[in-house]
């Protein structure tokens, strides 16, 4: 098994109703409308769907751009994956600027043996990650990424245990059935001594010794990793170091070291250790945090969570009743104002839809789903259609926390995933997935994972980053594009620096073609030749033959299930 490969998706999409919205903290944020079009409230809402932006009398999808409107960066880092194998071949393909080194096997991971340890998603074992080199794994990574001129994202365990493999390398298991007794799951092919941690009546193996199978690590532990890294590749030459990886699951998939629900005292304890640790080895290097898994531990500690007490916990109340995440930023910043120094760089969450979206369903009313549900990136008039039942709004909302208690710092997206990689609706929402964490102005975001070569969601980041294998892209910065349904059709525009131009990309996500009109302001074209660039279901992206553009519009007919990229000088 890969160290990541095994990560499952019940970690991510099915802590469901137990979770539920239930959280008062949440209540007043939901709307009573989820309609197509986006109201005035938000400031930038023509950029996203207006009602302004309708069918003309043709029965063509007017799509309004304004290149003097809503301008603002698009951060590169956005486009970034996480990589595993192949590295440098696959993001040279896709131009990734930043590769993530994450996941649930490397919150154990002992860079003085070469070892992780998979939790939950394999049987508890430790494993050696190939030879007996320190960091061999880590090393492998950051040098691939350097080659595809790929920024390295790396994971700094923080569970206090760090993976024990024997002497000879061979792995060891957290729950041994020898030691533990019979349990409801076993790995019975490679390692039949490792049980799942369950006993037969369904109740949970507790009470075992963690240095079955890990080690005791601390910061210190942790220092000598990044002293290796700085030594290797320079100052900054790993550029981001992450605290640890969904810390509020850890009790689950990490229990056999970790079997207490986490504290919102322990986590931020834990990121200024590490993440000053890192800064004083480092102070070119910039730390991610706190990487949490999903929307209920936004709100709620892993020790409220764990009480199924959503918005009343003991912890929340020994914390002034703050949600979590707010706290967490407060917290890291009243410790910059104390000391002078910052100990987050990023903020940092993740989001998997849970709504079915992740995973290989490619029903027409699993499309469909998919279709919408991008809408809980941004949309505040958008509420969630499962047990969140709730207006999530995730990039403009992580803006707010950011502005309300620690001003100044970037926010990321560092795994998500919508699925259906193999199939054109998994390429239409990876695409509109990009395209929206650029109209809102994310800085960074890594994809869990990067999708296999070739296929047509791999080939929705080319459109953006590599439409033509020679590294043209989207543009670097922002304007507006109005679409009059972005569950049907989505748009976004932007100007690229090298050249002038004006570079549109659309996404139809219906199953018929569609005529569409691109309605110009505020933009002079030098040439009446548009170039188009497109990805079908066919998977294959083709250069087209260039459509006119009279100056003020250009019209064309895009087929069902498609991207199109328009490069307009």
């Amino acid at each position: 098994m890969s160290s990541v490969s095994s990560l499952s998706s019940s970690s991510k999409s099915s802590l469901s109703a137990s979770s539920s919205s239930s959280v008062s903290s949440m209540s007043s944020s939901k709307s009573s409308s989820s309609s197509n079009s986006v109201s005035s409230t938000s400031s930038s809402s023509s950029s996203r769907s207006s009602s302004s932006a309708s069918s003309s009398t043709s029965g063509s999808v007017v799509i309004a751009i304004d290149a003097n409107a809503d301008l603002h960066p698009i951060s590169p880092l956005i486009y970034g994956v996480a990589a595993f194998s192949d590295i440098a071949s696959n993001l040279k393909d896709i131009n990734a600027p930043v590769n993530r080194h994450g996941g649930n096997a490397v919150s154990l991971y002992n860079w003085q043996a070469n070892a992780s340890n998979r939790g939950s998603d394999w049987y508890f074992e430790s494993i050696a990650d190939g030879a007996a080199t320190q960091a061999g794994s880590i090393l492998d990574i950051v040098t691939a990424n350097r080659q595809a001129g790929a920024d390295s994202m790396i994971t700094l365990g923080m569970t206090g245990w760090v993976a024990k493999v024997t002497a000879n390398r061979d792995k060891t298991a957290c729950f041994s059935i020898a030691k533990y007794g019979t349990q409801s799951g076993a790995d019975v092919n490679w390692m039949p001594d490792a049980g799942n941690g369950v006993k037969p009546d369904g109740s949970l193996v507790t009470g075992n010794d963690p240095n079955d199978c890990a080690t005791p690590a601390t910061s210190d532990t942790q220092k000598g990793l990044v002293q290796l890294l700085t030594q290797s590749f320079g100052l900054g030459g790993v550029r981001y170091y992450l605290m640890d990886n969904e810390s509020a699951l850890w009790h689950t998939t990490h229990r056999s070291v970790h079997p207490q629900p986490a504290t919102m005292d322990e986590i931020y304890g834990d990121i200024v250790s590490y993440g000053g640790m890192v800064k004083a080895v480092d102070a070119q290097a910039l730390i991610v945090a706190p990487e949490e898994w999903g929307w209920t531990n936004y709100f709620d500690s892993a020790k409220d969570a764990a009480l199924s007490q959503w918005g009343h916990g003991p912890d929340r109340a020994a914390h002034g009743g703050m949600d979590y995440m707010p706290w967490l930023l407060q917290s890291l910043h009243n410790k910059e104002q104390q000391t002078g120094r910052r100990l987050l760089d990023v903020f940092s969450l993740h989001y998997y839809p849970q709504g079915g979206e992740y995973s290989d369903d490619t029903s027409t009313t699993m499309q469909r789903r998919r279709n919408r549900s991008t809408r809980s990136l941004w949309d505040p008039n958008y509420v969630d259609e499962t047990w969140i039942n709730n207006t999530v709004r995730l990039i403009p909302r992580m803006k707010d926390w950011v502005n309300q208690n620690y001003p100044g710092t970037k926010i990321g997206i560092t795994e998500y995933s919508w699925g259906a990689d193999t199939h054109i609706n998994g390429a239409t929402t990876q695409a509109d997935v990009l395209g929206i964490l650029g109209r809102e102005g994310a800085n960074i975001a890594t994809r869990w994972t990067i999708p296999a070569a070739g296929t047509p969601t791999f080939k929705a980041f080319q459109m953006f980053r590599n439409y033509d294998g020679a590294k043209s892209s989207f543009g670097e910065q922002s304007v507006r594009a109005v679409v009059p349904d972005p569950d049907q059709l989505s748009a976004f525009a932007a100007r690229r620096a090298n050249d002038g131009a004006l570079t549109i990309i659309v996404i139809n996500k219906e199953f018929a073609a569609q005529p569409i009109t691109l309605q110009l302001t505020n933009f002079v074209s030098s040439n009446s030749a548009v170039q188009r660039w497109q990805l079908t279901s066919a998977n294959q992206i083709l250069r087209l033959t260039d459509v006119n553009n009279s100056g003020l519009q250009v019209s064309d007919t895009v087929p069902a299930q498609s991207i199109t990229t328009y490069i307009i000088h």
